[in-house]
């Protein structure tokens, strides 16, 4: 079969909209129909070069959609379940996957950053030539091809443009507060950066019973959404001295629970510092893989337990109908995550509205 994907050809190219060839599902393999994709900032590094992967490449890792077929050993989901994508499907019986870390799944870390499934192949073609897999997903396309642990249903009432957000940037966020650091009912929390994924921090941190939820972000227009979202307190670019202000919000100490969301050196420095001692940091935010990051060594002293986290702590197929259910029950807000929808023909009018910093979330659609 033959349909329509988003492909990067070349490093700083737009995405070309062409028709790939799928050559057919091996046996644990889940064909999905798509009928929503977000679009992340780690899809935007890969066009912009600053995460490597092999061209031509179909983006895009926080998708959902209806199951369309199975391959022949596939028993945990089948045609007609609504779904929402894993990007970080595991084998469950490797060295990792043994010590529940199925975030560092071998197969996995093997094969998708060579832009592979986990059996080490691709199953697609374009005029004849290999195409690559993105993050084992690849949901900018009107199909998309994942391992049947990638595939994970979820209760067919949430709509599908939010069900999609819950593959990537809610599980990360949210999953941070209440899977991986555990914040404890009553605590001082501080998220430093409030893009996608820190309001979905705020979110947790508010499901958690946080006393004190302090957001620091340098966008001023955010503040109504990330009060919505469970702040408390929102520290924005008029606050010249946000550590002080911290520090004042939190008898001196610092805060219980810092959730780093903004990426590079200065918010690492700031959260570092914003720790209590005894407290955690939680690392959620990211720079390229090869900067050198200066820190005042005194920073992480007073037994800070110091931890990074790329997916909060998700175990898909507990966490996605979970946060699905808290959507549906209306304790976690997604409604307000989306701030642009549009079909897949325009997806790189999505991508330019993220580099001018004008979304939070922008989700292609695709037709019933």
């Amino acid at each position: 079969m033959k349909f329509e994907a988003a492909v990067l050809h070349k490093v700083g190219d737009p995405l070309r909209i062409e028709q790939v060839e799928l050559l057919g599902l091996e046996r644990q393999d889940v064909l999905v129909r798509m009928r929503a994709s977000g679009l992340c900032h780690t899809d935007l590094e890969v066009m912009q070069g600053t995460l490597a992967y092999p061209l031509p490449i179909v983006l895009g890792h926080e998708g959902a959609g209806i199951v369309e077929e199975v391959g022949p050993d596939v028993t945990r989901v089948k045609p007609g379940d609504h779904v929402v994508c894993s990007w970080n499907p595991h084998c469950g019986h490797c060295f990792y996957c043994e010590r529940d870390q199925p975030i560092l799944c071998e197969p996995f870390s093997k094969h998708q950053p060579s832009g592979f499934l986990m059996d080490g192949r691709s199953r697609y073609r374009l005029n004849g030539r290999m195409l690559h897999h993105f993050s084992t997903v690849s949901s900018h396309a009107q199909y998309c091809v994942v391992p049947e642990s990638g595939a994970v249903a979820v209760p067919r009432d949430i709509p599908f443009d939010r069900a999609c957000l819950i593959g990537c940037g809610v599980m990360t966020g949210v999953g941070a507060v209440v899977r991986h650091a555990k914040v404890e009912h009553g605590s001082h929390v501080l998220v430093v950066g409030c893009g996608a994924v820190g309001l979905n921090v705020l979110q947790g941190a508010r499901l958690a019973g946080a006393e004190t939820i302090i957001a620091v972000e340098r966008s001023a227009g955010r503040r109504d959404i990330c009060m919505r979202m469970g702040a408390t307190h929102f520290l924005g670019p008029d606050v010249h001295d946000p550590l002080s202000a911290v520090r004042d919000l939190t008898s001196a100490r610092g805060a219980d629970y810092v959730f780093e969301c903004a990426g590079g050196e200065s918010a690492l420095r700031l959260s570092l510092e914003a720790t209590r001692p005894g407290g955690q940091l939680v690392i959620l935010g990211k720079t390229q893989v090869n900067n050198d990051v200066r820190l005042r060594f005194g920073s992480i002293m007073g037994d800070k337990r110091i931890v990074r986290s790329s997916y909060g702590g998700a175990r898909p197929r507990r966490d996605f109908p979970w946060l699905a259910q808290r959507y549906l029950d209306g304790q976690l807000y997604l409604d307000e995550l989306v701030s642009l929808r549009l079909p897949l023909s325009d997806i790189n009018l999505g991508f330019d509205a993220m580099v001018r910093g004008e979304i939070i979330r922008a989700v292609v659609e695709f037709p019933g």
